[in-house]
């Protein structure tokens, strides 16, 4: 088995924490050792930058665990991260100081990643990168095009790693265009657990459903529920959805967006809309299980996506999917294993399939089924963790690793 040094993030709340969590979670129940290395304050540093690195043995367990290790940075968000001036050294002394056999890097978006394949080179260690941006291949919007400056961006600084970690044949071929060689690139499809993720019991077996379901179903009873899980934000498009939503108003049905970002203000009107359910963020993993367990439908109007979490917990739900063709969402739900859109004309496109999805439960019943099969055959856990210790065993020496 394998110590791996895992550069990742931890908070705020977004993708890029799910997947590092998750993954890092899984890998240690198959006993690899994991440090696990990300952006905070060092105890007791009190933001200061520069100061002697903390680590918190908080990740140690029997399962192989490690330390985890803080960097200090400046400004962090869901989207990018700014780290300390001292960020740099700290990481190179704790790489030094934990030996890792390889590094993974899910990179955040941040002035450390430009380093970090130079960094690992002069400390000899492997070093593989997950590249996470969203992105829509036919820069259809200005979103689009901001996106694929990031892929240019970050293209010469790619090409240096090991190996690249994408989620779909789509984003390796962005990435091929912009220079990047094919044999540095791993198309390895994100993945959920279907075993926590998985559609809700029967309406009538209320003793196997959870309490945070039983709660929901008393609190929407009555009412068909259509599910927006995500960011408010600009890239999410969910303006589009909330516009056409509210030009159908479907009887009996209520739009239930789960997540906050800089957007919710405004499209949130100050008085009552009973069919329209600003839930905000939600922390607790058991109830958003419970949400899509919950949910008929589950909507993704995003202009550019990378592969979205959300999205493939929906259809390991069980849950009807309607989603844009932006980044690889499209290709998850190709073939019949939900309803594929364009980004373009969202708003007209929603106006005309909500009554449907509304007046048809039995397609909304067989869509589910499907998105379910879809799940269990290209996007679980289990199948992501296998390709990424395959992809480890390739840059770790023999017998470090068992695959």
């Amino acid at each position: 088995m394998a110590h791996i040094a895992w550069l990742g993030k931890k908070n705020p709340f977004c993708g890029n924490v799910t997947y590092g969590l998750s993954t890092t979670h899984a890998l240690r129940s198959r006993g690899h050792g994991i440090s696990f290395i990300h952006f905070d304050t060092p105890a007791g540093s009190l933001g200061r930058s520069g100061e002697a690195l903390t680590e918190v043995e908080t990740l140690g367990d029997s399962n192989g665990g490690g330390p985890e290790v803080a960097l200090p940075y400046l400004v962090k968000s869901q989207v990018y991260t700014i780290p300390s001036l001292g960020a740099q050294r700290e990481l190179r002394e704790s790489l030094e100081r934990l030996k890792p056999d390889l590094v993974h890097a899910s990179l955040t978006l941040s002035p450390l990643d430009f380093r970090l394949p130079d960094l690992c080179q002069q400390l000899g260690l492997p070093v593989v990168a997950t590249f996470h941006p969203a992105f829509d291949a036919s820069l259809r919007n200005l979103t689009a095009g901001t996106q694929q400056l990031t892929y240019q961006l970050y293209a010469p600084t790619l090409a240096k790693f090991d190996r690249v970690i994408v989620f779909s044949e789509l984003q390796a071929e962005v990435l091929l265009r912009l220079g990047v060689r094919a044999e540095r690139l791993a198309v390895i499809p994100n993945g959920v657990d279907t075993d926590t993720w998985r559609p809700a019991p029967a309406t009538g077996a209320q003793a196997a459903a959870s309490p945070e379901l039983q709660e929901l179903r008393q609190r929407f009873a009555g009412r068909r529920v259509f599910l927006y899980m995500g960011r408010v934000a600009t890239e999410k498009n969910v303006e589009a959805l909330i516009k056409a939503w509210r030009l159908v108003r479907p009887a009996g049905c209520v739009l239930v967006i789960v997540g906050d970002g800089p957007l919710r203000s405004a499209l949130q009107t100050p008085g009552d809309e009973p069919d329209v359910v600003w839930w905000g963020y939600e922390p607790s993993l058991e109830r958003r299980v419970a949400f899509q367990q919950l949910a008929e439908v589950f909507l993704l109007p995003s202009l550019v996506e990378g592969l979205s979490l959300a999205l493939l917990e929906a259809m390991a739900s069980g849950t009807a999917c309607i989603a844009t063709d932006a980044g690889a969402d499209g290709e998850v739900l190709e073939g019949g294993a939900g309803i594929v859109i364009s980004t373009q004309g969202v708003t007209t496109q929603l106006r005309t399939l909500l009554p449907v999805l509304r007046d048809q439960p039995v397609l909304t019943e067989e869509l589910g089924r499907r998105a379910r099969a879809r799940a269990l055959e290209r996007y679980t856990l289990e199948g992501n963790i296998h390709a990424l210790e395959a992809l480890y065993a390739e840059l770790v020496p023999q017998g470090s690793l068992v695959a």
